[in-house]
């Protein structure tokens, strides 16, 4: 267990698959219990794969719960301590009015490029693979009630989850992994 040395996404993505994904359910439980909305566990979740994915190395991570836990709470802190200041913004500036709410286009596009990307990965999973995953991540399912609904173990959802998520991950932080193999072993050599 621990740190050690990665050298390329997929291995990155297998850490997080077998050093953090099975704490999952325990640091929701942890954030339930600190949090008001389900949607907040859900963004601190999100939030943390997402700090986990920039990594390059895991080598000084000798306990990946201990760390994945002090990210998590950083998370949190920062997100009350948001919640604390917008709302002394919100009045301090209440005779301020917005001319809209609407996303600039630089943030349309952004989003809809990301969205892509996410789609892209997802398309690359096997059809049980995928529903499995957006039951979980975007329904917010347990591992118990996807189960039942699909007819299969819960050892089944687990691992199919598991292998999802290394894959999206991976997809999402390579971005050669979509490529050809031969167009990244080409863009390796020659960086």
């Amino acid at each position: 267990m621990g740190g050690e040395g990665i050298t390329t996404r997929e291995e990155l993505a297998e850490w997080v698959g077998r050093e953090i994904l099975p704490l999952e359910r325990d640091l929701r439980s942890w954030l339930r219990r600190r949090v008001a909305s389900p949607s907040d566990v859900e963004d601190i979740v999100q939030d943390c794969y997402c700090r986990l994915a920039r990594l390059h190395d895991v080598a000084h991570i000798t306990q990946p719960r201990a760390y994945l836990y002090a990210v998590a709470r950083n998370l949190l802190q920062n997100q009350l301590k948001s919640a604390r200041v917008v709302r002394l913004e919100a009045l301090a500036e209440l005779d301020i009015e917005w001319s809209s709410d609407d996303p600039s286009p630089e943030d349309v596009v952004m989003a809809r490029s990301e969205l892509g990307r996410v789609q892209a990965a997802l398309a690359t999973l096997s059809e049980r693979a995928r529903a499995i995953f957006i039951m979980r991540r975007l329904e917010g399912m347990s591992q118990r009630e996807i189960a039942q609904s699909m007819g299969v173990s819960e050892a089944v959802v687990e691992n199919d989850a598991s292998r999802s998520l290394r894959a999206i991950l991976r997809l999402l932080t390579d971005p050669d992994a979509g490529a050809e193999p031969s167009v990244a072993r080409r863009k390796r050599r020659n960086a």
